[in-house]
C-alpha cells in the first residue's frame, strides 16, 4: 500500500470502514433510496431515483478505483466471473429487491432511520446468508463452474485501453439520465391530444 496510508492498517482499517459505512448509509439517505417506495416506483418505472444513485456510483468508484490503481493506491482482487452464477444471484437479488423494497445496502440504512419493515428484512437477510454458507459445497460443484470465464476484466476479455471502458462507462450513464429525464418529464400515454 502507498505510505501515505500506511496508518490505515488492522484496527485503523477496521475504524475505516466503519466510519466509511457510516458515510455511505448517510449518503444513500440524502439520496432518497433508503425509502420503500422510492425503490418500489423504480420497478414501476414511476420514480429513477435508483437508477440515477446506482449509475452514478458505478461511474465514480470505477473511475476512481481507475485513478487509485494507476498511483499504485490500490490493487485489483478480480473474482472469478462464474457466468451462471452471476446470473441466478442477478435473479435472486432482483426478486428479493422487489419483495423486500430494499437492496441490503439501502436496507441496513433505512434500520438506521428507524423503519421496522427493512428490519424484518434484514432477518431474511441472515437467513439467505445461512442458506448459502450450508449449500456452499453443491453450489461449488454444480453452478460455479458452469460458463466460468476465470479471473478476468472486460478490457481482457474484449480489448482495448483500460480508459476507453471507462469513458464509454460514463457517456452511458449520461446517455441514460438524458433518456430517464426525457421519460420522466414525458411518461408514455400522459400527453396524447384529443
Amino acid at each position: 500500500m502507498h505510505t501515505a496510508f500506511a496508518f490505515i492498517t488492522g484496527p485503523g482499517l477496521l475504524w475505516a470502514g466503519l466510519l466509511f459505512g457510516i458515510i455511505f448509509g448517510m449518503l444513500l439517505h440524502r439520496g432518497g433510496v433508503t425509502d420503500y417506495h422510492v425503490i418500489v416506483n423504480q420497478f414501476l418505472f414511476r420514480d429513477f431515483t435508483v437508477l440515477k444513485v446506482m449509475l452514478t456510483a458505478i461511474v465514480v468508484g470505477g473511475v476512481g478505483i481507475f485513478i487509485l490503481h494507476g498511483h499504485q493506491l490500490a490493487n485489483f482482487h478480480i473474482k472469478s466471473a462464474t457466468m451462471l452464477a452471476v446470473v441466478l444471484g442477478a435473479l435472486l437479488f432482483g426478486i428479493g429487491m422487489v419483495i423486500y423494497g430494499y437492496c441490503p445496502g439501502t436496507g441496513i440504512a433505512a434500520i438506521g432511520t428507524g423503519k421496522l419493515d427493512a428490519l424484518a428484512g434484514f432477518f431474511g437477510m441472515i437467513a439467505g446468508a445461512g442458506a448459502y454458507a450450508v449449500s456452499y459445497d453443491w453450489i461449488a460443484a454444480n453452478i460455479l463452474p458452469v460458463a466460468d470465464l476465470g479471473k478476468k476484466r472486460l478490457p481482457q476479455l474484449f480489448g482495448g485501453p483500460e480508459w476507453v471502458w471507462y469513458a464509454g462507462l460514463a457517456l452511458m450513464a449520461l446517455v441514460v439520465f438524458t433518456l430517464v429525464n426525457r421519460f420522466h418529464r414525458h411518461p408514455i400515454g400522459c400527453c396524447t391530444q384529443g
